[in-house]
Order: C-alpha cells, then structure tokens, then sequence
C-alpha cells in the first residue's frame, strides 16, 4: 500500500491547523502593536531650558512647566521641561535631537539650529528692564539713554546690554544674578540691567526690595521649539497655546507663578 498523507489529513483538519498558525502570528503580532502603543503612551516629550525660576522649579511648577504640561496633556501625551545650566548645550541636544525641543527660546533660530520647528504662537515676551532700589526714585529709565552718566550692572555675556548701555553708563559686569543684586543692594550701582522676571525671583529670594522701571527697555517675543521629527506637532501645540490663552488657563498659570512677584505698592516703599 502506498503511503499518502492525505490519509492522516483530511481537508478539514488541515484548514484548522493553517487557522490556529495564522492566529499565532496574528497574536504575536497584535502584542507587539500593543506593546508598541503602550511605549508611546509612555512617552515623555521633552523640552529644555536653561532658565530656572520662576520659569522651572525642581517641583515642575513654574511657569514653563506648568505650561509645556498643559499643552502636552491637552494633545493626549505626555510633556516635561528639563533645566540645563549651559545655554549652549541645550541648544545643541535640541537640534540634535538628544530632547525633542526647546521650552523658551527668541523665534528665529533656524539659521543655527536648522532642526529645530517653532510652535507659530508666543510663548511669553522676555521683558529687558532695569531696577533700581525701592526708594531711589531719583533715576527713571525708560529708554537706553537714560542711563547716562548712572553706574550699570549687568551679566557678563548678555548681548542685548553690551550692544545698548552707552558708553557713557559706568558698566559693571557680573557673573551671577545674586552678584548683580548685591550690588545694586550695597549702592555699589544705580541700576540694574536683567530680565523682568527673574529678576523679581532673585529680588524675592534676597529680600531686596526694587522698583521696576517700565516700560522695558526691550521686549523679545519667545517661543517653544520642536525637533523636526515632530514638526506635525508644531502647529497642533500652536493651536492648543492659543486656546489655552482665550480659555483663561493661560492667565491663571501667569498669575500664579509670575505675577505673585510682583511687588506692591506697599512692598516698594
């Protein structure tokens, strides 16, 4: 008698053996998908900064936290803002895309860091102001040629000021936020040159009380950044900023993290 495997198999059989293989790989399959959805989900989209507070605070709740949470949160994932201490190399592991963009920064980065999408809406004016101490109301400085002849403070290294304090100001030059602030507390200068807002929390932190001289002396609209391989994002983040703004959300992080450092009238005296 010949041997035939048709004798083992009938037609039936064979069907569901093919069935129950294909359900195999299909579930193989399906878990992997799965498990590749579950990744996503977990996915922390990450923005970095190099300023601190009252923008980020180790508690993630500073105004660019709060923020950057909200408009990830209402895009259905997950966003956090990472602090770095150089400048420089946060900007350089955006566009590398070592962190998938950055938080705060001026719009026109493109010709240095090609990698890098801006969400087309403004994240925040950086305000360039000087202060002075609460009492001196001698000085008021509304525009760059009031500080003639007036002792200037600054960081060492911002441009905006190198370019614009006339050459008549008596500059001083420091490596710190604090350095600045204890000078102007000392009377070693008339004015300090520094960025509205983290010049109040360093204010606040020293318990110096200052007077903002307005308007500012430059303000520069800043913007978030993505990396490219998210620049389907760009305009969606763009879009949730701009709802966030004419819901109120937007104002209630701005009052909460911001504006509670504003000095009051009474506070200035």
């Amino acid at each position: 008698m010949k041997f035939d495997v048709r004798m083992f198999f009938d037609q039936g059989c064979v069907a569901r053996i093919v069935g129950v293989l294909l359900f195999g790989f299909v579930s193989i399959a399906g878990a992997s998908g799965s498990a590749w959805a579950q990744d996503a989900e977990k996915k922390v989209f990450i923005l970095n900064t190099s300023t601190a507070e009252p923008y980020t605070t180790p508690k993630r709740t500073g105004f660019q936290d709060r923020i950057v949470a909200e408009v990830f949160q209402r895009l259905g994932l997950k966003g956090q803002v990472e602090l770095y201490n150089a400048s420089a190399r946060a900007l350089i592991n955006a566009n590398e895309g070592i962190d998938d963009g950055v938080a705060m920064r001026i719009g026109n980065l493109k010709a240095r860091f090609p990698n890098l999408v801006r969400v087309d809406e403004v994240l925040i004016d950086n305000d360039f102001v000087a202060y002075s101490r609460a009492l001196n109301t001698q000085n008021v400085v509304k525009h760059w040629d009031d500080l003639d002849g007036l002792a200037v403070g600054y960081i060492n290294g911002w441009v905006i000021f190198e370019k614009n304090v006339p050459k008549t100001a008596e500059e001083h030059k420091v490596g710190t936020p604090l350095q600045l602030f204890e000078m102007l507390d000392r009377r070693r200068i008339d004015v300090a040159l520094y960025e509205r807002w983290q010049g109040l929390q360093t204010a606040h932190d020293t318990r110096l009380k200052v007077r903002t001289h307005e308007p500012p002396l430059v303000a520069v609209p800043m913007y978030m950044h993505v990396h490219k391989k998210h620049a389907a994002l760009a305009p969606k983040m763009a879009a949730v900023l701009k709802e966030m703004k004419q819901d109120g959300t937007y104002d209630k992080i701005f009052q909460e993290t911001l504006m509670v450092l504003m000095p009051s009238q009474d506070q200035t005296k």
